[in-house]
């Protein structure tokens, strides 16, 4: 039996955009190699840090939600802490209450967009 898991990793503000698609990749590669069911991203962008990290004060902030077997977290988070691109990361499992969650924002996301393109 599968989880749900949801992870969010905040990557250097000195890469180009080249650059962090380029570990975005390589992140879902690991994900999709060992098994792992995509069933959402979303960039969040350039954001302030709450606090500094190895003296920066932005980063870009990336969430995947994933289906997987429980040991894929351990080889994610350890691939997290290779990659020098990488200033955090934060990997949770999900409820039913935080999936049915999920799924509902994602859908009135879709809703309001389908009514800005209709107007």
């Amino acid at each position: 039996m599968s989880n749900h898991y949801e992870t969010v990793f905040i990557m250097t503000p000195v890469l180009s955009d080249d650059q962090m698609k380029e570990t975005v990749k390589k992140i879902k590669k690991l994900l999709k190699d060992k098994k792992a069911e995509i069933i959402f991203e979303d960039n969040w962008g350039l954001k302030k840090l709450a606090y500094p990290i190895k003296k920066l004060s932005t980063g870009f902030y990336y969430l995947i939600e994933f289906k997987a077997e429980g040991d894929i977290v351990a080889e994610l988070e350890l691939m997290y802490k290779r990659e020098e691109r990488i200033l955090r990361f934060l990997t949770v499992a999900l409820d039913k209450h935080a999936v049915a969650y999920n799924e509902k924002k994602r859908q009135k996301a879709a809703e309001s967009k389908a009514v800005k393109e209709n107007v």
